[in-house]
């Protein structure tokens, strides 16, 4: 098993030990467990959709960048142009 020496801020420090405090853990193993749940948060970003990176982000939203899905954009464009035209 290899050894880390890792600089920890103030408040992860204070993270850390109300960490293994309330869970009763070595340091050790709730930096383990910590590793694996951050491990496991990036796989599951991995999986996700396209649309549903935008919505995690809040997209599209009033300040979106995306005005509509991809599938529905030639729709999406064409209605935009009819109601700039109907005004």
């Amino acid at each position: 098993m290899a050894t880390r020496t890792v600089r920890l801020d103030d408040d992860a420090e204070a993270t850390l030990r109300d960490l293994q405090r309330r869970t009763g853990q070595s340091i050790s193993n709730v930096m383990r467990r910590a590793l694996r749940a951050y491990s496991a948060e990036l796989d599951a970003d991995v999986r996700l959709r396209p649309a549903e990176v935008y919505e995690k982000l809040g997209l599209p939203g009033e300040e979106g960048y995306a005005l509509a899905p991809a599938v529905r954009a030639k729709e999406a464009v064409a209605e935009i142009i009819r109601k700039k035209h109907s005004r």
